[in-house]
């Protein structure tokens, strides 16, 4: 037996169980910045019966858990924020019925938004072009009657703040009125205040002052803009979610049953939402699949890219599964419904996605906390520009007022005639508009969602940010053997019987019988190759199952009742079965890579019987990537140590990093053992007996084929049932806490050093300082830069093995 390096781990206490909780999505509309996501998250939690609240910026998401103990009603929770400036609609009900219109109802919603863009971008070109080509003679270049009047500039300020603008300078009054400014309330202070300063000196010509009506012009185009172009590429950002919805369709065809020679009738077009399981639907070549089920007649392929990532289509024959929104694409099908709406794969993969994309980051909390309180400090901030500057700064540098520099685009000219007060107003404006929360609150979200979007077009569900982030910090893959280095198809190989009284196929009727009680891989070898060779098996009952040490059942042979056992030697030990040592020196003769068990009948080992499963194609390859990268690779497996190493040596693991005959009950502690050594750890499992594995495990991945996607017990998800999928999931986790990484330095950076510069630093040493239009185009800037780096992350494609 290979002796397994892994330290056994103490008995990890109980953890306390969670209160029960349930779910509400609310469509969130008005949020502009982090602080307006720290607004409703507070808003929210402040409500008696929520447990938490989490709110994602970009897909306009508000995920509420409540107790399940106690009465919260959705309609106030919306009410609550639609009060407070945050206009808000239930998408899920309690029982989740609302999921699937809700999802409909965002997508159009989107897509409207969307289209509406293209007129926001003509209006805010529009404005800078006006703008830019009136104060053409500021240069001496050119004078254009009309467009060059000071009461042309003073009508277009007016009217910008009217009208295109309007919605700014409302939303930034009414967030300060309610004690929660944002980045609007930042905008809109600094429009204003250029418009108001620039209004008086219109007005009393005396007072020396520039008019700078160009300034709230530019700042409002620019950021109208800047808005523009960052909502083209949020929704860019939601393409994975926006194509899993579209994939659902709205039709399908209801046909009777099929007649005995496979002909069928017609049909007659019914919504999707009104089919029922166990109703047959027709699906012509070139049509959506409209809900899962089971092809009763017709032979197909099946382009099934959307749900594993794999281009090639799949070939179907009667009995085999299709799923919604894959796309039949040779042969007319008939197939019976197995699930529909919100029970079929297809929305179980879009309320993953929709899920992952609203979990955060760890790597976000301080971006958190600091746009919490960074509309209130840059208010500070510009407060003690203002103050400094008026009483300090220009009476001790008085000759910055003559620096010229209106030939620089990114600065302002400050003159002699200008007063201390309109030169220490337009540096506090500059403040105001140039600090920016929005890239702070974007900068990991937009990843997050294009991260997670990539993934589930690749065959990936990853359940979260907090999932992605900890798959860059991997350094250490356990696999389990059976179902995931295999391809968990396995098949007899050998069928022995030590007893006169039994030949070897009534050997496998006692098997097949017993293995009848469960669903392990093992057990349907055996039931598969009992069926091929048309036995008949005995009645059987008292099931039991033992995971991972065998089954049991009372088997009535030859019309006596006798208790059968099939399992390891440590299963028949706990019986008081004792194998002989023919028994003994048969099961030592199976060859490596092969797993047998023994078949006890009463208190006598009666035969064994042996089974190979194939090793999958990729694990050779998989396992190879994973260490050229630096990772340990480790297999656990309940097998015999014999099997293991076979395995093992097969596909280059190392027999020290082999782990054999773990029962599933303590997988996690092996597990637990090797965080214990200060590894992070990941499982790939099937998901059947993996599941308090991949729990424990820092990240657990399981093949869709094993169980349930919507499994809470793994936080990825391989659709593809393919081990190089690991490989991807990895490369994308890195990749995308790299970006998350690039956003946040860019975000941090841009305003160190954007917000001291409006404040005027470089004036006293080099007569610079940046006007309110620049800042305010910086700032737009500054937002679209963090989505569209994010967005590049879709320029990465998975490497080649």
């Amino acid at each position: 037996m290979v002796k397994a390096p892994l330290p056994t781990a103490p008995a990890a206490p109980a953890k306390p169980t969670p209160p029960a909780t349930r779910s509400l999505v609310f469509d969130v509309s008005g949020m502009m910045c982090a602080g307006c996501v720290r607004a409703v998250e507070k808003q929210l939690t402040a409500c008696d019966g929520v447990q938490s609240a989490t709110v994602n910026l970009i897909t306009e998401v508000a995920v509420v858990e409540t107790l399940a103990d106690r009465q919260v009603d959705p309609q106030q929770l919306a009410d609550r924020l639609t009060q407070n400036g945050f206009p808000s609609q239930l998408r899920t009900a309690a029982d989740g019925t609302q999921t699937d219109a809700g999802l409909t109802d965002w997508l159009h919603r989107k897509q409207q938004e969307n289209r509406e863009q293209a007129g926001r971008l003509a209006i805010a070109l529009t404005l800078l072009a006006l703008s830019t080509i009136g104060h053409l003679h500021h240069f001496g270049w050119v004078t254009v009657p009309v467009l060059s009047n000071l009461w042309f500039h003073f009508v277009l300020a007016t009217a910008v703040l009217l009208f295109p603008a309007r919605e700014i300078v409302v939303d930034g009054w009414q967030g300060a009125r309610r004690g929660t400014p944002n980045m609007n309330t930042l905008v809109a202070l600094g429009a204003l205040s250029a418009y108001g300063a620039s209004v008086v000196a219109l007005l009393w010509p005396t007072l020396g002052w520039e008019c700078f009506f160009d300034e709230p012009v530019m700042l409002l185009s620019f950021i109208l803009l800047g808005r523009t172009l960052e909502h083209r590429a949020r929704f860019r950002a939601t393409d994975a979610l926006r194509s899993l919805i579209a994939l659902q369709p709205a039709q399908a065809r209801l046909i009777g049953m099929p007649a005995a020679d496979g002909s069928t009738q017609p049909g007659v077009e019914i919504p999707v939402s009104a089919v029922q399981p166990g109703e047959w639907l027709r699906v012509l070549p070139g049509e959506t699949i409209p809900a899962d089920g089971v092809i009763e007649t017709g032979q197909t392929t099946v382009d099934e890219s959307m749900l594993t990532g794999e281009s090639l289509p799949v070939e179907k024959q009667p009995g085999e599964m299709v799923v919604a929104g894959t796309v039949n694409q040779t042969g007319a099908i008939a197939l019976k419904v197995t699930e529909t709406g919100s029970d079929t794969m297809l929305a179980q993969m879009i309320r993953l996605v929709e899920a992952a994309q609203t979990r955060k980051a760890p790597i976000q909390q301080l971006a958190d906390v600091i746009s919490g309180y960074f509309t209130y400090g840059v208010l500070t901030l510009a407060t003690l520009t203002f103050l400094f500057w008026y009483f300090v700064g220009l009476p001790l540098w008085p000759d910055v007022m003559d620096s010229a520099l209106g030939a620089v685009h990114a600065t302002h000219t400050m003159t002699m005639q200008s007063s201390t007060l309109l030169v220490s107003l337009k540096l506090a404006i500059a403040v105001l508009v140039i600090a920016c929360p929005c890239a702070l609150g974007l900068a990991t979200p937009t990843a997050i969602l294009v991260g997670s979007g990539m993934g589930a077009e690749r065959g990936l569900l990853i359940r979260g940010g907090d999932v992605l982030e900890m798959l860059s910090q991997i350094d250490t893959v356990v696999f389990d053997k059976t179902g995931t280095l295999t391809a968990g198809l396995p098949r007899v190989t050998h069928c022995q019987s030590l007893a006169d009284d039994l030949t070897d196929n009534d050997l496998l009727a006692l098997a097949a019988t017993v293995e009848s009680g469960t669903q392990h891989p093992l057990a349907i070898a055996i039931q598969q190759a009992a069926t091929e060779a048309s036995l008949e098996l005995p009645p059987a009952s008292d099931f039991l199952t033992q995971a991972g040490l065998g089954v049991a059942a009372t088997v009535t042979w030859h019309e006596q009742s006798h208790p059968v056992w099939i399992g390891n030697a440590d299963w028949l030990a706990q019986q008081g079965i004792v194998p002989t040592d023919t028994a003994t020196t048969q099961m030592a003769a199976i060859a490596p890579g092969q797993t047998a068990v023994y078949i006890a009948m009463g208190d006598r080992v009666v035969g064994l019987i042996a089974v190979a499963d194939e090793l999958r194609e990729d694990a050779p390859e998989t396992i190879t990537a994973l260490q050229q990268q630096g990772l340990k690779v480790h297999l656990l497996t309940g097998d015999r140590a014999p099997v293991a190493q076979a395995i093992a040596t097969t596909v280059g693991i190392p027999a020290t990093q082999v782990r054999a005959e773990v029962l599933p009950a303590d997988k996690s502690q092996a597990i637990a053992a090797l965080q214990a050594q200060g590894h992070r750890v990941a499982l790939v499992g099937d998901g059947i007996n993996d599941a308090p594995a991949l729990a424990q495990a820092d990240v657990g991945i399981s093949l869709s084929s094993g169980t349930d996607i919507a499994a809470e017990s793994a936080g990825v998800v391989l659709m593809s049932d393919r081990l190089t999928g690991v490989l991807e999931s990895l490369r994308l986790g890195r990749a995308t806490v790299a970006k998350i990484r690039q956003n946040l330095a860019w975000a941090f950076a841009y305003n160190l050093i954007g917000i001291p510069a409006a404040a005027g630093i470089l004036l006293p040493a080099y007569g610079v300082s940046l006007s309110p239009a620049v800042a305010g185009g910086l700032m737009a800037f500054s937002s679209v830069t963090v989505v569209v780096n994010s967005l590049l992350l879709k320029a990465q494609r998975p490497a080649p093995l």
